[in-house]
């Protein structure tokens, strides 16, 4: 039963106390810079990326439909994410609600799953954003009458996944991929302030780009373009409606950023008032946006053509009066992509900290630097490790992981406020799931559902990584674990 013991819940909201002059994070952040995260981390890949990938191979112009689905399934667990972290304001997110509910060995599996949400999802970011630093370099060139473009062998993945199995590409690495991560990793290491500043003004750059393209391209919509809305299909999970519910798994990755807002719960001024209000404003501004702009895209070009590591720029290189408007885009994607990167360079060394206060990893994640008071060390890993995976490794299949991760760990947390419902009703809730069993168990249920459409496809590289996530529990954290002592 040890593996199930669970940690105190006043012991878990008291983990930022100073201890003996110890430095803490620093609380600085408002409601809107909640918000401005949670878009942030959301308005990225999603539209710049996933959605040509998803619409070509997988549901067609019904991707509408699967943006819906992920929507709903994102709502779902937005709501229950914001019960825990006006509850509970601290950094290790749905790691710590787990651990709070469901027992240490659950909560060490979310962990490490957080891992692989964050640490993957920044270098899968990182390779759409060389798609279109690249292209963008093409473009200026092109203006000034020379080239400007890096050798092939710089900015592809040298290796790539064909049946379930590694090859390589002949490519070197992708140099623009590991250049981003590294300056980000940066600006994360320098201050919580210092970046939610730079991304709330990157959000207010690619917010309006996106406003522009829909704004000029509206009037090339051609509603045949959506006929057959779904198309017949081809296989599984290529169009028809198990083609748009596989899409619903691919584009879910565009969501995965608003429950990074929850790991910024402990830097947060007023977090009882504030989460709730970043997590579920970041997620609904970030569904219309996503509905309409999946609209628009299959409406201006026929979507098997959409296939394409920057699906947006692609969309108007059909129209020769907007190539004007295709500069700006990739400019907005660069700025929208970085944002992604940013804030889930944020997330991940949060979650080590808390982790590591919990004795599940070494005490060195726990450090924060005296002057910047940030988890400095926490955060070099995480940038090390994402400039790795982003200079070696194809989109496609990061991407994919990233999402299980995150499905995984969105379920537990609807699950965990039902178990803590019902543990502790007596605990002060500063925001409170309407009609809870039937938000929290419609959450879990899609989430899971959602999880086991990618497994199929995947299942050799997480049942691999869950593996090395208990070989690194059995043999360390279970035993240095504080409530072990």
């Amino acid at each position: 039963m040890s593996l199930f013991r669970t940690q105190p819940v006043a012991s878990i909201a008291a983990t930022e106390a100073a201890a003996g002059g110890e430095v803490t994070l620093k609380r600085a952040l408002t409601a809107r810079h909640l918000v401005m995260l949670g878009i942030g981390a959301v308005i990225g890949a999603g539209i710049f990326v996933m959605t040509g990938n998803a619409a070509a191979n997988h549901a067609g112009p019904a991707i509408v439909l699967s943006f819906v689905m992920a929507g709903v399934a994102c709502a779902f667990a937005g709501l229950c994410y914001a019960e825990f972290a006006a509850m509970l304001p601290v950094s290790g997110s749905a790691y710590s609600y787990s651990y709070a509910t469901l027992g240490e060995v659950v909560a060490w599996f979310i962990g490490w799953m957080l891992v692989l949400e964050y640490t993957f999802a920044a270098a899968t970011v990182a390779v759409g954003w060389s798609g279109y630093f690249t292209g963008l370099l093409d473009t200026i060139g092109a203006f000034f009458g020379m080239s400007l473009a890096l050798p092939a062998a710089l900015t592809s993945a040298p290796l790539n996944v064909v049946d379930g199995r590694l090859v390589t590409t002949g490519a070197l690495i992708n140099l623009p991929a590991v250049a981003i991560v590294t300056a980000v990793a940066a600006v994360c290491y320098r201050g919580i302030t210092q970046s939610a500043s730079v991304n709330a003004f990157i959000v207010l750059v690619k917010v309006g780009v996106i406003l522009l393209f829909m704004a000029f391209t509206l009037q090339y919509v051609d509603t045949s373009n959506w006929i057959p809305f779904i198309p017949e299909p081809e296989g599984p999970g290529r169009f028809g409606w198990d083609g748009v519910l596989r899409g619903a798994t691919v584009v879910f990755f565009a969501y995965i950023g608003f429950d990074a807002v929850s790991t910024a719960a402990q830097e947060a001024k007023n977090p009882q008032r504030d989460m709730p209000i970043g997590i579920l404003g970041s997620l609904f501004i970030c569904t219309l946006i996503y509905i309409a702009m999946s609209a628009v895209m299959t409406g201006i070009m026929p979507y098997n053509l959409l296939g394409t590591p920057k699906p947006v720029a692609t969309a108007l290189e059909n129209y020769p009066n907007l190539l004007w408007l295709k500069s700006i885009v990739e400019i907005g994607a660069i700025a929208g992509l970085t944002s992604v990167i940013l804030v889930m360079t944020l997330g991940q060394p949060r979650i080590f900290y808390t982790m590591s206060r919990d004795g599940l990893i070494p005490p060195l994640f726990g450090r924060i630097h005296p002057e910047y008071r940030t988890p400095h060390v926490g955060t070099v890993v995480v940038g090390v490790t994402a400039v790795i995976l982003a200079g070696l490794l194809p989109i496609n299949v990061l991407g994919d992981l990233v999402s299980m991760g995150t499905l995984l760990a969105f379920a537990t947390v609807c699950i965990g406020v039902l178990i803590l419902r019902r543990t502790r009703p007596d605990l002060p809730r500063a925001f409170r799931v309407p009609a809870a069993p039937v938000v929290c168990l419609l959450g879990a249920a899609a989430c899971l559902w959602l999880f086991t459409r990618a497994f199929v496809d995947n299942w050799k590289w997480m049942t691999g990584w869950i593996v090395i996530g208990f070989v690194i529990y059995f043999g360390y954290s279970r035993r240095h674990s504080k409530l072990n002592k």
